[in-house]
């Protein structure tokens, strides 16, 4: 039998950059890594918008881009009152001049032709909006994940404001040749949790001093933070003192990307959407887990949504982002092990368009492994991740999905209990291997950018990248 101690010094660095096919060829892998440079327009219309968190307790302007007038898109005082999703009927009211105590309200904007004596003014009382008019709303009833629309048709006044018939449409309706380039952090109250298992708790640390969860006091600002200790099946044979189980957390700062060039009148010419943030994650792997039978045993724990609300200029732009954390264990049912990690880097997912070009994916990961011990009993293999399935779309669509699983995977012919110091026995061979794996697709809902469709998904190319910890073979 062997008896040694493991212990990995050192930081191990991975740096993960993914290219993918896109709708037209494209020659250079570099394009992948963000939206191309463009010249600016001929014309010297386009503005640059701001890209900003919309304000929290005020009313979150929605827009209305105004029928044949290619103007300016402005706030005015409107707000889409109700929603129904199955008819496309919506109701459009007066807003209140400011929120009511505890509640938010969602105004409304009006886009005026260019040169308009008076750009800030409203749409009258009577008439908030017509046919072919555009709606870019925050969230209202009916409308959880906001509403981007056209309107078909003026039902006419209700006890509630006016109601109308609208279709889908496109941002480029409402952005119209304007430019927006901005990054905007996710608010970690804002995430709505919903534990999947017993043993789960949710942190987070906000702006202010505010913090929440049994962890709140430790995390940086921004930071939302999922604590899990989960059972896993274990193998029919082994002894009560091999229970397998997982433990550890999963600690994320996200934050949308988005951008977007109408500089040359006729639709996008450039475009970008995605999620980015730090991401750190410490788990533990105990016992003898059961053999896998089939694909690796997935173990969901949390789920995660999101709706920010994002200004872009004087639209409101409702980005939803969704997470699944999981733990997942693969193992032939005959290693015994206690295994820690610690896992700490960026990573960036989304999709960047240029004219020309179409979409193209984009997918980007440094990722470091912080010190290890483990130890393994007896012979065969195990692997084991602690990841995360997101998506990230615009108003309730999907339009980029990913999932992100650092793991460890050990392997033994022998019982092994090993230092990376070199300065005990070894008999038998082990090796300990840390790794990322990455993979996801564009979908046809970004075409909500106004830009053309293509008709399935863009692979953001299955990543795979291993790098060994620490390996030893003696004779016994």
């Amino acid at each position: 039998m062997l008896a040694r101690r493991l212990l990995l010094p050192g930081l191990t660095t991975l740096a993960l950059t993914a290219t993918g096919c896109s709708s037209t060829p494209h020659t250079g892998a570099a394009d992948a890594a963000a939206p191309a440079t463009l010249a600016p327009a001929g014309d010297g219309t386009s503005q640059q918008l701001d890209v900003a968190a919309a304000p929290q307790g005020t009313p979150t302007p929605a827009a209305v881009a105004r029928a044949g007038a290619k103007g300016r898109t402005e706030q005015s005082s409107f707000k889409v009152a109700s929603y129904d999703q199955a008819s496309g009927r919506a109701v459009i009211a007066k807003a209140p001049q400011g929120p009511a105590p505890g509640k938010s309200t969602t105004p409304s904007a009006t886009a005026k032709p260019s040169g308009s004596a008076s750009p800030s003014a409203s749409p009258s009382a009577d008439k908030p909006v017509a046919v072919g008019d555009v709606i870019a709303s925050a969230p209202a009833p009916g409308a959880p994940n906001g509403l981007l629309a056209k309107v078909t048709e003026v039902v006419g006044k209700t006890d509630r404001g006016t109601e109308v018939k609208t279709a889908s449409t496109t941002l480029a309706s409402v952005l119209n040749d304007d430019k927006a380039d901005g990054k905007v952090p996710v608010d970690p109250s804002s995430v709505t949790v919903e534990p999947l298992m017993k043993g789960v708790t949710f942190s987070w640390a906000k702006t202010g001093g505010v913090k929440f969860g049994p962890e709140g006091a430790k995390l940086p600002l921004g930071n939302l933070r999922l604590d899990v200790n989960a059972a896993v099946d274990t193998a029919p044979d082994a002894p009560a003192s091999a229970g397998a189980s997982v433990s550890g957390f999963v600690q994320l700062a996200p934050q949308v990307e988005f951008s977007y060039d109408g500089s040359g009148g006729s639709g996008p010419r450039g475009a970008f959407l995605g999620m980015s943030g730090d991401w750190s994650s410490q788990w533990e792997l105990q016992g003898r887990a059961a053999a896998s039978t089939g694909a690796p045993k997935r173990i969901p724990f949390a789920k995660l949504h999101s709706a920010p609300v994002i200004q872009v200029g004087p639209v409101p732009v409702v980005v939803n982002l969704d997470m699944t954390c999981y733990v997942q264990v693969e193992a032939d049912g005959r290693v015994t092990l206690d295994v820690q990690q610690d896992v700490k880097g960026d990573f960036k997912v989304g999709g960047t368009y240029a004219l020309g070009k179409g979409w193209t994916p984009v997918s980007q990961s440094n990722v470091k492994s912080t010190p290890v011990t483990a130890t393994v009993t007896a012979s065969g293999k195990v692997k084991g991740a602690l990841g995360a399935e997101a998506s990230v779309g615009l108003y309730g669509a999907v339009g980029v999905s990913a999932d992100f699983a650092p793991y460890l995977r050990g392997e033994a012919d022998a019982k092994a209990t090993a230092s990376s110091d070199g300065k005990n026995s070894l008999s038998g061979s082990w090796a300990l291997y840390g790794g990322f794996d990455l993979s996801g697709n564009l979908h046809l809902q970004l075409s909500l950018f106004g830009t053309p469709l293509f008709e399935r998904k863009i692979p953001l190319g299955a990543l795979n990248r291993e790098w060994a910890l620490a390996s030893g073979h003696a004779e016994r």
